[in-house]
């Protein structure tokens, strides 16, 4: 069969399994809708935890970052898996035994305060908004390449699977479904690189296959580093960032994984206070499967992209490449003539999709608009590597369509996540909290889902008009994350002197601090600006470090010269931080 039917039926499979489990856990109480009924096990709420945190970038993106980043991409593995650690150690127990359904409501309850509560629900939409723009362009570049169809109708198809599940099931219609899409994306994930790894190296497991040897002795790394010298590349296995900026990078993922209010309201699912941190543990094993395969995956898909494309005539190139060419997201121009694509050191990066007019090249290359005098020629988005790997590899085409699969799950199931936490912000922490507390168990339920609605409009619109690579964008929410919930929900639980001005004053300050460094030098407003202006030496992905810093003083130094909470929040704050049972424990 064809690619296409292949995906076809693996796609069509996989949404008649989503279907059919959003069908079957219908809720029907507002606890149902927002944590699940509370009686989701350790082990289904770990898979669903991991299906919901690795997103389209973990899925497509990551790989793809690692690929051309080499050994500066290590900063997204060291970030995202450091920050679940902090988040089952400081975070899942304390929040679960608080009892609350969302951040906004432990913000708003554990400082006494509608305003915090509101600053809450804001920080949330924010950062909410930010990282499912990057899904919903994961989902549009999948249909639009493995299904045929226009990226609009793409996006269009995948709002309408995310919104029939979210709709029907809410949080536990959801939580089973990503039990359901965490096995396909990680079997989607895995099955090429063992399929490239054995092709490659004779070893099927890609973590060892990636420092093994390939054909003529040499060692796989020490190959790449050679092709990449020889293009003008700096080595693969050496980084170019400055220790600050990844160190930076490095804690601002760390801590906005910890501050996410998708993936915290999942620890609010389980029964007990000991299954929250079961499930933390789970979902960390779960991720990494993925997360130490990534790293190998990249190798294998940039010797591949370089072997197969450097200094070849175009005539003469795969017919993945010319495939990949009609969705923009690869180009060549021929700036010398010769007919062969120069693939070397100078502007090779696209951020984003490459501006090219419709007409062709005397080769029949794509012509991309570009007045650059440097020499090379190709262009190539980040996000493909993983998606076009298999093709590069020559898999067998039902590989192909797993794959496209399983980058649907990834970014559909992160995608329910984060419209659940956006519905949840506005009927619970803004209606019936705030605006109408009076509201009746059905009529929140249904201003959620009416929320949902709207909601999935928005992030619609982000995926046909995408803002930029799926990982760029996502590295970005972490940063608003880490710089506005981090600090107050760390401060709320350990910090019994912390009050509601400093809590407000804090996290408005950090989160306005980085979205104006976010709009600065990524956007270009205000001036814009490049890596010489950044401030301290800080990329925008790690400014989220130096924003969370800020939130961090701002909210000590105000609380402390401020009222002290009363006392009945203090003894709350206490009774958290104490195991349950230790006072039984204590009498005998």
């Amino acid at each position: 069969m064809s690619v296409q039917t292949w995906t076809w039926l693996l796609v069509g499979i996989t949404f008649a399994l989503y279907f059919g489990i959003a069908i079957w856990a219908r809720a029907g109480s507002t606890k149902e809708f927002y944590v699940a009924g509370g009686g989701v096990s350790p082990l289904a709420n770990g898979m669903a935890t991991a299906a919901d945190w690795m997103s389209a970038a973990s899925f497509i993106s990551m790989a793809g970052i690692i690929s051309f980043a080499g050994y500066d991409g290590s900063v997204y593995l060291m970030g995202w898996t450091g920050g679940y650690v902090l988040l089952a150690l400081l975070l899942a127990p304390y929040l679960r035994k608080f009892g609350k359904f969302t951040v906004p409501d432990f913000i708003g309850d554990r400082y006494y305060s509608n305003t915090a509560r509101t600053v809450a629900v804001i920080c949330a939409l924010i950062v909410s908004f930010t990282y499912v723009a990057g899904q919903m362009r994961g989902v549009g570049i999948v249909f639009s390449q493995f299904l045929q169809v226009d990226i609009t109708l793409g996006v269009l198809i995948g709002m309408t699977v995310v919104l029939i599940f979210a709709l029907l099931g809410g949080m536990k219609g959801i939580t089973y479904t990503q039990v359901a899409q965490y096995c396909v994306l990680i079997f989607a994930f895995m099955v090429p690189a063992f399929f490239i790894s054995f092709q490659m190296t004779g070893n099927i497991i890609p973590q060892i296959g990636m420092g093994g040897k390939v054909e003529g002795g040499a060692f796989l790394l020490d190959k790449l580093d050679t092709l990449h010298t020889e293009l003008g590349f700096h080595e693969y296995t050496s980084g170019t960032k400055s220790t600050w900026d990844v160190f930076a990078i490095t804690l601002a993922l760390m801590a906005g994984t910890a501050g996410l209010p998708h993936v915290i309201v999942r620890f609010f699912t389980v029964p007990k206070v000991k299954d929250a941190r079961k499930s933390a543990g789970y979902a960390l094993f779960l991720i990494a499967i993925l997360y130490t395969t990534a790293p190998a995956v990249a190798v294998f898909s940039r010797t591949n992209l370089i072997e197969t494309v450097s200094d070849k005539r175009y005539a003469d190139i795969p017919v993945w490449f010319k495939n990949w060419e009609n969705t923009g997201l690869i180009a060549w121009s021929d700036k010398n003539g010769d007919g062969k694509i120069q693939y070397v050191a100078g502007n090779s990066l696209s951020s984003s999709k490459p501006e090219y007019a419709e007409a062709r090249g005397e080769h029949g290359e794509r012509l991309v608009t570009n007045n650059s005098d440097e020499v090379n020629e190709l262009y190539v988005d980040r996000d493909i590597m993983v998606l076009a790997n298999p093709e590069i590899a020559n898999l067998p085409n039902w590989v192909i369509g797993l794959v496209a699969a399983g980058g649907l799950a990834a970014a559909l199931s992160t995608a329910a996540g984060l419209l659940l936490v956006i519905s949840t912000s506005v009927s619970h922490d803004l209606i019936k909290k705030q605006l109408r507390p009076d509201i009746s168990d059905k009529g929140e339920l249904m201003a959620a889902r009416i929320s949902i609605f709207v909601a999935i409009l928005i992030a619609g619109y982000f995926g046909i008009n995408p803002p930029g690579f799926v990982a760029a964008v996502v590295a970005l929410a972490f940063g608003l994350a880490a710089a506005s919930f981090f600090p107050a929900i760390i401060l709320g639980i350990f910090d019994k002197r912390m009050n509601k001005e400093g809590a407000i004053a804090g996290m408005v300050v950090g989160i306005t601090l980085m979205m104006y460094y976010m709009m600065r030098f990524k956007l270009d407003m205000f001036g814009g600006g490049t890596s010489e202006d950044w401030w301290f030496g800080t990329s925008p992905e790690g400014f989220g470090t130096i924003a969370m810093c800020v939130n961090f003083v701002v909210s000590v130094v105000i609380s402390r010269v401020s009222v002290a909470p009363p006392q009945e929040v203090q003894d709350m704050v206490e009774s958290i931080r104490i195991p349950s049972g230790a006072g039984e424990a204590q009498d005998h």
